[in-house]
């Protein structure tokens, strides 16, 4: 009988655990079905933009509501290609959280997809390291879609992040300056079951990546397997 209380006692403090594993393991998952759906949109993010990032940022589902109340943020994940110089295949990702600024108000109640593209190390080496506040911290964008990008001003084409958004069906670019960008590093610890900085997970590869990260890792490095330099 003590035994079998004890396992009841056991089971009930690995349940939050678990639980948290899942819904971390959930949110991976659903930024690769939002990057997949995206990127077989046939108005979508132009080829050379995605071939000239460095890293990608996808928040799946985000809610006005939660800007609104506070306490809770946006979150997703980041992901860079792989080497000190950003040329190999698409790595682990860390988990993010996008909070604050103007976000509420142009979301319009409607649960919004995010991706961000990263386009140069500085960019990707400052939100890794800490809180990142977009068109301060980074220069930040609407990111031009499909035969927009020929036409782009010069201030997109030198922006560190350009940034889109789906809600209702309807993809466009969209400014995300005011809001910040960070590692969500309890969510890291919970997914890859340890306590590690998001640097060492997306750049130096210090974990594998979660199997719920291979829908993400598969479309991108089949849609932009090799980094294209920006000339």
């Amino acid at each position: 009988m003590k035994r079998i209380c004890a396992l009841v006692v056991l089971l009930s403090l690995m349940a939050p655990c678990v639980f948290a594993a899942n819904k971390e393991a959930k949110r991976v998952e659903n930024a690769g079905k939002v990057m997949e759906e995206i990127l077989n949109i046939p108005d979508d993010i132009p080829q050379s933009l995605l071939d000239k990032a460095t890293c990608v940022i996808v928040l799946p589902s985000v809610l006005k509501l939660a800007f609104i109340v506070g306490g809770n943020y946006g979150r997703g994940v980041m992901t860079c290609r792989s080497g000190e110089d950003f040329k190999g295949p698409w790595g682990p990702p860390s988990m993010m959280a996008l909070e604050g600024g103007s976000l509420g108000f142009q979301l319009g109640g409607q649960a919004t997809d995010f991706v961000l593209l990263v386009m140069n190390d500085r960019g990707a080496n400052g939100i890794l390291t800490g809180k990142v506040k977009l068109g301060a911290d980074a220069s930040a964008a609407a990111g031009p879609k499909g035969r927009d990008a020929a036409a782009a001003t010069d201030i997109t084409m030198r922006a560190e992040i350009l940034s889109y958004s789906r809600a209702r069906g309807l993809f466009a670019g969209v400014s995300l300056e005011g809001s910040t960008l960070r590692p969500d590093n309890s969510a890291n610890e919970i997914l890859y079951g340890k306590e590690i900085r998001a640097k060492d997970i997306v750049l130096k590869k210090a974990v594998a990546p979660p199997p719920s990260a291979k829908l993400l890792l598969s479309t991108l490095d089949k849609k932009s397997p090799k980094l294209v330099a920006a000339k």
